[in-house]
């Protein structure tokens, strides 16, 4: 019989996954006290109590809240899979067992514990070993510590910190260990920073992320020197980023000499459970102390984090916090009983052997890629000796390390080579953030990310063991990740090929544009437009150099290309620049380059011819008005005072009619002058012909449905003929597809219709004066009697 408790727990956990995990309300009959929301949250505590369905979907809520109003789906939960169910169980457990009375509860907790312990020494080759567990993945060794402090120092328990004065305590670690451990360390154990000593890498043989041994020797004898007391090593399994391996077997040989205690952790440490595991990694189980952590390996969430470590005295331990006599405690080791139960040993060796495989096969496939270097290639390029050696323990590696390199004489196809070797690093760096992202978009499954590494740049990480387990990578996965990245390796190449080409053409046209170094781009490059205007000011130079960029780069994304224009990233050196990016191998970067130059041309003598415009209509609105001042003198002289007024000049006008001829006045804005009518109203030709259609627009819809900046095809032809869309320079035209007529004051405000009319327009346009407008009105007076 199972007892009912327990099938409860059970049953609570599997309705509050079920309802976490799909987000179904079930709850349309619930009073709307019940549903909570953003904006009751936070709030006091209700009078009444909630049931467990409600309060789950308040977490469930609250869980989902910050993607509300946003335009990306809402984040799904990880599916845990049954393992990760019988973990988190575990935590439920642990709470309902630890209120047992005390007598069942050791019982309990003991066979828990030693279990637990038998079976992790057992599957990681750990004989004759304790286990520790732990929340945090520090805390073990950090209690490790203290147990070498208690063995090595003899009065340490009564005198406490004063008898480390005499022979000060060294902790050695690798310059390649997690940031940060070394001084977390010296934290809690109340020791200075001098305490903590930092072994470089191999600078010129081996690999760039082992511990360098000789030197490391040569520390330790300064240090016994000086009177210091070489405490404890820690060594790596499996760095935290290149996931490589110390040499564990030289280490030990030189902790026995210095009578040191050895500690490893690593992520390859999983591989112990293989029958394969590598010689270098093999050499762990040889260690005084090691720390695994399970969870991400086996997908288990929650789970503790477990340090393995042989010493003889219990009280020690006791002291040292690796062991305790409180039960609850040992109640830690609960979710993973529980997990490695349901696994099984198969089980967790089929996990492992799962995420290695998936990492050879990786391996495997990019090896006919020239232009990705992966872990195996990187390690042989970077050692001088013992390279047989370096490569086989590379290649039992769960992680794969891959980055895109182009080869120098590649880098460009009329450009010099030195100058595009000058920032090569940077901007290799650059691309291969850039490819890491694409692939993590375009493969989640894939768990690849993208990191730093002091020789090697950046790189694209596969680390199939800390993820492969809770995404559920598969062989098919491999396979999407490596047609995605032999799919964006042709554009890197051609844009790493285009770089210098861009930069050449970008200076034979200057000053108009000027190239922008920034090799942080992973892009073709970035350029911006200078206006050749003298006689103005910083202030006003900058505000028109960035407004004719944002308008360029307006007109730019609108056209029909492959080709991506941006402002570029965020914190860019320069500003008002307009960035290119990635560009395929028949792009013609002399085309784009030419495109570019016109169209900023053309926005800048549009706006000049605009500001030049303004002053014109004004001129005309004035002189016009005083046109029409002198003809209204000139009729009243004519026609007499009488005939204006207007009962006696309508007697008079039907008596004696007067015949005087229409004087309006046109302003024509192609010659800025003002002109008589006369011939308009002799020939009956008056305005109100159909708008002219904007010639410089024909090489867009002659593109249409065409990709432009190509080497090849009818899109390319029509493109230079017509000058990559644009007049030619001198041209007065105005036929900028999206440019902004500014405001006229309100002294011209009567005609900016007329304006916009005449910058499509320009050699037909006339604009009728308030003359016209007066002749027609006094017309009509005169032929209201008849």
């Amino acid at each position: 019989m199972v007892d009912t408790t327990v099938a409860h727990v059970g049953k609570n956990l599997s309705d509050a996954m079920r309802i976490l995990g799909d987000g179904q309300r079930g709850m349309e009959e619930k009073t709307e006290g019940s549903i909570f929301s953003r904006t009751s949250i936070p709030g006091p505590l209700q009078e009444a109590g909630q049931d467990v369905a409600t309060i789950l979907h308040l977490i469930h809520s609250l869980i989902h809240e910050e993607e509300e109003g946003e335009d990306k789906p809402n984040p799904q939960m990880q599916n845990v899979g049954e393992q990760g169910h019988m973990a988190l169980l575990g935590h439920s457990l642990a709470a309902y067992v630890s209120v047992l009375d005390r007598e069942r509860l050791r019982k309990l907790t003991t066979r828990i514990l030693s279990d637990t312990t038998l079976w992790l020494c057992r599957l990681f080759r750990y004989e004759n070993g304790s286990a520790y567990f732990h929340e945090d993945d520090r805390e073990g060794l950090v209690n490790v510590c203290r147990l070498v402090i208690n063995a090595c120092y003899d009065d340490y328990a009564s005198e406490g910190y004063a008898v480390l004065s005499s022979k000060q305590p060294v902790i050695y670690q690798s310059a390649s260990s997690r940031p940060g451990l070394g001084q977390h360390l010296c934290n809690q154990l109340g020791l200075p920073l001098s305490s903590l000593c930092t072994v470089p890498c191999n600078t010129l043989f081996g690999s760039q992320h082992q511990m360098d041994i000789a030197l490391l020797d040569k520390l330790i004898k300064e240090d016994v020197e000086s009177g210091k007391f070489p405490l404890l090593l820690i060594a790596n399994a499996g760095t935290h980023l290149a996931g490589h391996t110390d040499k564990l077997g030289r280490l030990r040989d030189l902790c026995d000499q210095y009578k040191m205690w050895l500690h490893v952790e690593g992520i390859n440490l999983a591989t112990l459970v293989l029958g394969e595991a590598s010689s270098a990694v093999m050499a762990a189980t040889r260690s005084d102390s090691m720390t695994l952590t399970p969870g991400p390996w086996l997908g288990l969430p929650a789970v503790t984090a477990v340090t393995l470590y042989r010493h003889e005295d219990p009280a020690l331990s006791l002291a040292a916090g690796l062991t305790s006599s409180q039960p609850v405690e040992k109640l830690r080791a609960l979710p993973l009983w529980l997990s490695l139960q349901y696994l099984g040993h198969s089980g967790i060796i089929q996990k492992i052997r799962h995420a290695t495989m998936l990492s050879q096969q990786l391996l495997q496939n990019l090896k006919s890629v020239s232009s990705i270097k992966t872990s195996d290639v990187l390690a042989m390029e970077i050692t001088l000796i013992d390279a047989l050696t370096m490569v086989e323990d590379e290649l039992h590696s769960p992680v794969v390390l891959l980055k895109y390199s182009q080869e120098i004489t590649a880098a460009s196809s009329s450009g010099s080579v030195d100058a595009y070797c000058a920032g090569e690093k940077e901007v290799l760096d650059a691309i291969n953030r850039w490819l890491g992202k694409q692939l993590a978009q375009m493969v989640p499954a894939s768990g690849v990310d993208v990191v730093e590494l002091e020789d090697e740049g950046t790189c694209v990480r596969f680390s199939p063991l800390l993820t492969a387990a809770d995404l559920g990578t598969q062989p098919e996965d491999v396979d999407n990740l490596v047609k995605k990245l032999l799919e964006l390796v042709p554009l890197m190449t051609s844009t790493m090929s285009s770089r210098q080409d861009f930069k050449e053409e970008t200076h034979q046209r200057s000053p108009y544009l000027r190239y922008v170094e920034e090799l942080s781009w992973p892009g073709l490059g970035a350029v911006r437009y200078e206006p050749q205007v003298e006689g103005i000011d910083d202030i006003r130079r900058t505000k028109e150099i960035k407004k004719i960029n944002a308008e360029l780069l307006k007109q730019l994304q609108e056209l029909d290309t492959d080709i991506i224009f941006s402002t570029g990233p965020e914190f860019a050196k320069e500003e008002d620049c307009i960035f290119i990016s990635m560009v395929a191998d028949d792009i013609d970067v002399s085309e784009l380059m030419e495109t570019i130059l016109t169209l900023g041309r053309d926005i800048e003598e549009n706006g000049r011819l605009l500001e030049n415009m303004t002053e014109v209509v004004r001129k005309g609105i004035r002189e016009a008005e005083l046109e029409l001042l002198k003809a209204n003198d000139e009729k009243l002289m004519e026609e007499g005072m009488l005939r204006q007024l207007p009962l006696v000049g309508s007697v008079l006008n039907w008596f004696s009619p007067v015949q005087t001829s229409i004087k309006g006045r046109t302003f024509s804005l192609a010659a800025g002058s003002l002109d008589s009518t006369e011939v308009t109203y002799s020939t009956k030709a008056q305005s109100g012909r159909p708008p002219l259609k904007d010639s410089s627009t024909s090489s867009l819809e002659r593109l249409q449905g065409q990709k432009l900046f190509r080497r090849s095809g009818a899109g390319s032809d029509s493109l230079s003929e017509s000058s990559s869309i644009g007049q030619a320079e001198g041209s007065t035209s105005i036929h900028s597809p999206s440019l902004s007529v500014p405001e006229v004051d309100s002294a011209c405000q009567c005609i900016p219709e007329e304006i916009q009319d005449s910058s499509q327009q320009k050699q037909h346009g006339q604009v009728e004066d308030k003359a016209f407008l007066e002749e027609r009105k006094l017309e009509g007076q005169e032929g209201q009697p008849s």
